[in-house]
């Protein structure tokens, strides 16, 4: 071992640039794999680490029943948390959407929904002057913990006023409350909002609760439950609020579907992305890193041939060619983990960081232990490998291979130097001037496929985002008319004016009900399709829309809980009877106050009155011509209001934003990442092609430069194999590359769901065949700059050409098409040009 340790002192002090690169290769490698392993696995399980310290609410009752009594449903043995959840109320100086709401009772945020304070603490519940936000909230809006926010109260009869007419619009008289903001608290429930302290409620429980005066017994009758047994309790926790209310009606809604399930669905998904670029770029590190590992042994037994010949055993040998490569392992992957550390700060990303509980630097040691040992083991097993198979090498003489392309490039007459590139570029050579082809054209390959998966996929996101219509939202605008069974506005004579307006042209006259799934498993918020002379599109993504009584279509996500599927059938019970319907299809529906866009169903008319006695919301959706501006909504509204004055009160809107389309956004960047970290493999594979081909292959060069080839032509050689290159890596890899970006793409629509259009690149296919010979010859400058500098072999038995050159001390005649190697010396023509 001291022969090792004496060479690697040796190596140390001859090759320590070569060894900082190479650490530095191995520590930018390792930092990249490690940050998206450990940033997958927090982004995945952040949802759940929240969940195990707040203890969240199992359901949510939608009683909507002004002065509901609470009390013996709480009281029920299954309940282990409970609290209503109140009105909402805007705050000044802050946009519209920025609301607050008030914690209903001193319990709340302690026995249910339990926070995870980031900064600052919990409001006092004896307080009424004191509020907490979430951090995602304050964020949004620019606050800080200790900034106060001013909040107006309506006063108790404008209170009964908005409950009764739905109205929340005006400008209240009530109290005003100087609201200081005392902590930043995570909570699942009370995931984007202010929430004022319960002490304002028991000041003002005319604003807050309503005639009652009491919590339990609020106006606005919707309530939290955290139940024993979790979601397995649900089943029982309906039949006996049915029991002790007397009602059977009563919307009970599954928090893990309603609220966790889109967060969560983002979450995994940007999750997934986290670990494929994390798989990818090892792939690509390992192409990378280990060229550069192999390349460092290589060269190490080529210079320990003299110490082999003093007798230096080939084990020996061996471990003192892998013992640099090994220390640069140690050493790189040290920096690479302490990287991976310093970027955690910037995960989990997506919906999952507004529910980390502990966001910052965060310290993985399974991935940074595990990702730092095995950099280690692998970089020392390859280069103990090279330096095997460079030892076996040197005992055995190869056959070199030719390349069919070059020979026929050869055959058909093109000059030398293009000839002589494309071997360069396709023909490894032999003997001591042998240069590996294959990593390059597999870089090249691999650089373009990376680029044009990474962009297909950038194009699919741009098309989602731009097109809702893509996730069910076909509507342009959509109105509010009605509410639990009360329209706020003649709805018959609405759809009369609004399918004699020449910019309509879908319509759906939608009414929604919630019905509960076999054996009281499920909500499913089912829409009621008309279809008339103006039929509203809808995306079908299997079968067809129902047409009898009888027909049900399911979103993708309902037809998943229930556990059915297209020609299947299934039981639902609305509020008039439970019924059994046939799955015609699956299909996206409109995003609602209580189901997303792939969460629904589709009923006939006829069907809904059979299920339904009546509504919980009632609008109307509207597709307009394409071209209508952006206010479109609102010259509607104007237009139907100036025609009929009884429909003035409606207000048309465009649909809310997708969760689903901020989630694509949120890891749109990870392919650009992966394209560009590919791009560098190829810019890397093919450099480093080039550089070793013209420093390997320097006696080849020499030999055509004493037989007259041009500082010129030693260019274009260079030029030739980098052009070759580019061109087949453009060849295998454009097709190669959309197909596997429209792959991932359509695996993305099925997981999400949405409808899937295939990304269309030809633009940016044509723009990359120049953008990639460009770059290959901007690579083959500075090569191609010292191939031109280099002189013949003195060593060899000098020509009648060479000769003639040093005469004159000037130039010969360039080297033409055809030229025999007659004049070779046996030594030269070994060299296999």
């Amino acid at each position: 071992m001291s022969v090792v340790a004496d060479w690697l002192r040796l190596e140390r002090r001859r090759r320590w640039r070569s060894l900082a690169a190479l650490a530095l290769l191995i520590a930018v490698s390792t930092a990249t794999v490690m940050t998206g392993t450990a940033g997958a696995r927090r982004t995945g399980s952040a949802l759940d680490r929240l969940e195990s310290r707040t203890k969240p609410a199992t359901v949510a009752v939608l009683a909507n029943t002004p002065d509901f009594d609470w009390g013996p449903v709480r009281r029920l043995p299954v309940v282990l948390g409970y609290t209503p959840f109140g009105p909402t109320f805007h705050i000044d100086g802050l946009p519209p959407e920025a609301e607050t709401e008030p914690a209903m009772l001193p319990t709340t945020m302690r026995t249910l929904e339990a926070g995870v304070v980031q900064r600052g603490r919990l409001f006092d519940a004896d307080r009424s002057d004191e509020a907490i936000a979430s951090p995602a909230f304050l964020s949004r809006y620019k606050l800080h913990v200790g900034d106060v926010v001013v909040v107006r109260l309506p006063t108790p009869a404008q209170f009964r006023k908005a409950v009764s007419e739905d109205d929340g619009g005006g400008t209240f008289t009530g109290p005003r409350l100087h609201l200081r903001v005392v902590g930043s608290v995570v909570s699942r429930w009370f995931a984007d909002t202010l929430l004022m302290s319960p002490g304002v409620v028991r000041r003002y429980p005319g604003s807050l609760v309503g005639t009652s005066g009491d919590p339990d017994r609020p106006t606005i009758a919707n309530a939290l439950f955290r139940l024993r047994g979790g979601a397995a309790a649900i089943p029982q926790f309906r039949r006996d609020l049915a029991r002790v209310t007397g009602r059977a009606d009563l919307e009970v809604v599954d928090l893990a579907v309603w609220v966790d399930r889109a967060p969560r669905q983002q979450a995994t998904f940007a999750a997934r992305c986290l670990y494929a670029f994390a798989a990818a770029a090892l792939l690509a590190a390992l192409f990378l890193v280990g060229q550069a590992v192999a390349r460092h042994a290589s060269s190490s037994i080529a210079d320990l041939r003299t110490l082999r010949a003093l007798g230096m055993t080939p084990r020996q040998a061996g471990a003192a060619a892998a013992a640099a490569p090994t220390l640069a392992a140690v050493a790189g992957a040290a920096v690479g983990a302490a990287g991976a550390v310093v970027a955690s700060r910037w995960f989990p990303i997506g919906a999952a960081a507004a529910a980390e509980p502990d966001p910052g630097l965060s310290f993985d040691w399974l991935v940074l232990i595990l990702g730092t040992v095995l950099t280690v083991v692998l970089v020392a097993g390859g280069a103990a490998a090279s330096a095997a198979l460079a030892l076996r090498a040197d005992r055995r003489k190869f056959e070199a291979r030719r390349s069919v392309v070059a020979g026929v490039a050869a055959r058909g007459g093109l000059p030398v130097p293009v000839v002589v590139g494309t071997r360069f570029a396709l023909e490894a050579g032999r003997g001591r001037t042998s240069v590996p082809v294959r990593p390059a054209l597999f870089g090249a390959v691999l650089g373009v496929v990376g680029i044009l998966a990474a962009l297909t996929f950038s194009h699919g996101v741009a098309d989602a985002a731009g097109h809702p219509q893509r996730f069910g939202q076909t509507f342009d605008v959509s109105a509010d008319v009605g509410f639990d069974g009360h329209d706020f506005a003649p709805v018959g004579r609405l759809t009369a004016a609004l399918q004699s307006d020449a910019r309509v042209t879908g319509l759906n006259d939608g009414r929604i009900g919630v019905a509960t799934g076999p054996a009281g498993h499920g909500s499913v918020s089912l829409y009621t399709y008309g279809g008339g002379t103006k039929p509203l599109p809808v995306v079908i993504v299997e079968g067809r829309m129902p047409r009898a009584p009888d027909e049900v279509a399911l979103a993708p996500q309902s037809m998943s809980a229930l556990h059915t599927a297209v020609g299947r059938r299934v039981v639902l019970t609305g509020s008039r009877a439970s019924r059994t319907y046939t799955v015609t299809g699956a299909a996206l529906v409109p995003k609602g106050a209580h189901n997303n866009y792939a969460d629904g169903g589709w009923l006939t008319d006829a069907a809904y009155d059979r299920a339904f006695k009546d509504f919980k919301f009632h609008t109307v959706y509207v597709a307009l011509r394409s071209g209508s501006s952006a206010g479109a909504g609102a010259d509607l509204s104007r237009t139907i209001a100036a025609e009929n004055p009884k429909l003035g009160a409606v207000a048309f809107a465009p649909p809310a934003p997708l969760s689903e389309v901020t989630a694509l956004r949120d890891v749109r960047r990870l392919p650009l990442f992966l394209g560009g970290f590919l791009a560098l493999l190829a810019i890397g594979a093919v450099g480093h092609a080039l550089t070793t081909s013209v420093r390997r292959r320097t006696q080849d060069l020499a030999v055509l430069r004493a037989l007259g080839m041009t500082p010129w032509q030693c260019r274009c050689v260079v030029v030739t194999q980098a052009t070759v290159l580019a061109v087949v890596g453009l060849a295998f890899g454009m097709p190669l590359g959309v197909a596997v970006g429209r792959t991932i793409w359509r695996q993305v629509a099925s997981y999400t769901p949405f409808e899937y259009v295939p990304p269309v690149v030809g633009p940016t296919v044509l723009l990359l065949v120049p953008a990639a010979l460009l770059a290959a010859n901007a690579l083959a400058a500075w090569p191609g700059r010292r191939a031109a500098r280099l002189q013949f072999p003195r060593c060899c038995g000098r020509s009648d050409l060479a000769a003639r050159r040093e005469a004159s001390d000037g130039p010969v005649a360039p080297l033409r098409r055809g030229t025999s190697s007659a004049g070779l010396s046996d030594g030269c023509r070994t060299s296999g040009v």
